[in-house]
């Protein structure tokens, strides 16, 4: 009897609880008009009216009026979220990135010449500073005779100090790089014409898109002669630059004969009566004797259609060092070559290459690639070189725009 009693008891005091949970779910959880965390049913928009102030829910204070005093969403319901800080892009010019990327990849140079200098003139320095040089590939035969040169200076001129003979190589670098003459030679009459040659893989075609780039941003009407048909794609990989820099490609079947496209290339730039004509060659090293005779067969025929190559550049990967010199020499002995094109400085910390390209091989470095993108084509400035190889701190060039 008292069970048939006390069942019903529990049953209300069971359902009084369970209505008191989904009251206050429905005004804690926001399942309720107006309550705190409610989001609007689709297609629906949240108006300033819909926004009430409330106080603390946690005693089960009921919400209050909306507060007209107190703008929830000041500049508007829009605004909600702080404005992000506002970064100002700084632009640097081509002689300012060159300093900041070649001192990033190549400062480590001056940082050791100053560790070197800093304990004295002894006989150990003067060995160290020819160890530092040459692993920088200045070159055997180039290190000894500007430490030479330098060590007789410091005689002669009663130098004692580190910091004095540390500016005193520099001036010395200085002088050796700003002899020779790094202009690009240009025609008044009829196109332009510039011959590449170099190994594969050093950034030939990628250096003439650039240059076509440069040079059609700069007004000028430029034709790219794709000469390199022994390689698999590279007429492709140029038709892709010259559409990029806004310049005409001339190229035939893969195989087709390297002169006969040059050929080709100077009838449509003279045709068009166009600035400016870039050849760009094979350089498949494997076949060195081949390559040498059909480079040599390019310049004679274009030299008899144009009257002259205005400059025959040999494109040189400053990341292989030495190994870049003696294939270099291979071109030298095929080709007049009248300047380089140093692709991939940025990327070495042996800078000295650009000291023992011009000794060895007496030709001036005119152009150095700074990075991958298609502005990243620099005139070399040996003063600037210079300054961003003894960098005392190699700045963070990754953000140079």
């Amino acid at each position: 009897m008292e069970l048939i009693i006390v069942l019903p008891i529990v049953a209300v005091i069971i359902l009084i609880v369970v209505a008191g949970l989904f009251v206050g779910r429905r005004r804690g959880t926001g399942t309720g008009d107006g309550a705190v965390g409610d989001t609007p049913p689709a297609g629906d928009t949240l108006t300033r009216d819909d926004v009430t102030t409330r106080e603390e829910t946690a005693d089960g204070i009921e919400p209050g009026p909306p507060d007209t005093d107190v703008d929830p969403y000041p500049g508007g319901p829009d605004l909600l979220i702080e404005d992000e800080p506002v970064i100002e892009e700084v632009t640097l010019t081509l002689g300012q990135r060159f300093r900041l990327r070649l001192a990033k990849a190549s400062g480590a140079l001056g940082s050791n010449l100053r560790g070197i200098f800093s304990a004295g003139l002894d006989e150990d320095a003067w060995e160290e500073l020819e160890e530092a040089l040459i692993a920088a590939d200045v070159g055997v035969e180039a290190t000894l005779e500007l430490v030479e040169g330098l060590r007789n200076r410091v005689k002669d001129e009663g130098i004692t100090d580190g910091e004095a003979a540390l500016a005193l190589l520099k001036e010395v670098l200085r002088l050796e790089l700003g002899i020779a003459d790094r202009s690009m030679a240009r025609r008044e009459d009829g196109p332009t014409v510039w011959l590449f040659t170099g190994v594969n893989g050093t950034g030939k075609t990628t250096s003439i898109g650039k240059l076509a780039k440069r040079h059609v941003d700069a007004g000028e009407s430029v034709v790219l002669a794709a000469a390199d048909t022994f390689r698999a794609a590279a007429s492709e990989q140029l038709g892709v630059w010259g559409e990029r820099a806004g310049a005409r490609v001339v190229r035939q079947d893969e195989g087709a004969d390297p002169a006969a496209v040059a050929f080709d290339g100077w009838q449509a730039a003279s045709a068009a009566g166009a600035d400016l004509l870039m050849i760009d060659t094979a350089g498949r090293l494997q076949n060195k004797k081949e390559l040498m005779a059909e480079l040599s067969k390019v310049k004679r025929v274009v030299t008899r259609e144009s009257e002259q190559l205005d400059e025959v550049l040999l494109v040189i990967d400053a990341t292989t060092g030495q190994n870049g010199l003696s294939q270099a020499q291979a071109f030298t002995d095929a080709v007049d070559v009248t300047g380089v094109v140093l692709t991939k400085l940025d990327g070495t910390a042996k800078g000295g290459i650009v000291i023992a390209i011009q000794r060895a091989l007496d030709i001036p470095v005119k152009l150095v690639g700074l990075g991958e993108g298609i502005d990243d084509l620099a005139e070399f400035d040996p003063d600037a070189f210079i300054d961003a190889l003894f960098a005392e701190v190699a700045p963070d060039a990754d953000n140079a725009s």
